[in-house]
């Protein structure tokens, strides 16, 4: 469908949406943004997610991870919980998973170890990852390189990067997510400038509702809490700097997101 657009990350799970994801997903699908992709970051959010998945089942699907944030957490067994619910039908990707060495709410390796087993995981169910990486680039990139051949791909989630690391992950063939953080002009400046480097068959958008609200949205919600419907903000945006139709935009990210994600399956 010319101009629709997927939002590959939002947390619908999160506690900002309480009993309002209906109506959320309502203002998202009047915006022409029509499928979303919820983020998993812990054991706990997995049957919610689930749950939404299957009530809302043309449009919802889901990742299956543990947060770095969360990496201390892992015990031998979560390998295999998480495999039984990768296997779910509507889950499409192991993450949200990597590193994140700029809050370090898991020592780095805790995070190194469910890292590990969660590219392990992505190689034996054979899907893809969705990515999560703060001041952690290095090690990320080691095992990423370590298991990239056993993986069918990838996307980094709400790249905020730079160049080199940019190179990097296209490098290793994966995906970038660009969020309202290049709305930004205190932070997003320069990923104004690198987003005209993606090629746009690796180019991706997302919200990571509810946070990161695009800063150039007017007039703004009085709840200050991002929603996917915004999508269409950030792919405006995107698309004015690559200055392109925001349609054909649309019409490239949403192809990109059904490819890496099977959703055509």
């Amino acid at each position: 469908m010319k101009g629709h657009l997927i939002d590959i990350g939002v947390n619908l799970t999160d506690k900002a949406f309480n009993n309002q994801v209906e109506t959320i997903l309502h203002n998202a699908i009047e915006q022409r943004v029509d499928k979303f992709i919820i983020t998993g970051t812990k054991l706990e959010e997995f049957p919610h997610a689930q749950q939404l998945s299957e009530q809302f089942t043309d449009h919802c699907f889901f990742t299956v991870g543990i947060h770095p944030h969360y990496s201390k957490y892992w015990v031998e067994e979560y390998y295999e919980k998480l495999k039984a619910q990768a296997q779910h039908p509507k889950a499409v990707a192991i993450g949200e998973t990597g590193l994140d060495y700029n809050r370090n709410f898991s020592e780095p390796h805790a995070q190194r170890h469910a890292f590990e087993q969660q590219l392990k995981l992505a190689g034996e169910l054979q899907m893809p990852l969705f990515l999560h990486e703060r001041d952690a680039h290095d090690d990320q990139l080691t095992l990423l390189k370590r298991y990239r051949d056993d993986v069918p791909g990838g996307v980094t989630h709400c790249f905020t990067g730079n160049a080199d690391e940019l190179k990097h992950y296209l490098d290793l063939d994966l995906y970038i997510g660009i969020t309202g953080w290049i709305c930004d002009e205190r932070r997003g400046q320069h990923l104004q400038e690198l987003v005209k480097t993606i090629p746009l068959n690796r180019l991706l958008i997302e919200t990571d509702a509810p946070y990161l609200l695009p800063r150039t949205l007017k007039p703004k919600p009085k709840s200050r809490r991002n929603e996917p419907a915004f999508l269409r903000h950030i792919c405006e945006q995107v698309s004015a700097i690559l200055d392109m139709p925001s349609n054909e935009l649309a019409d490239i990210t949403t192809e990109n997101a059904a490819t890496l994600f099977n959703l055509n399956r």
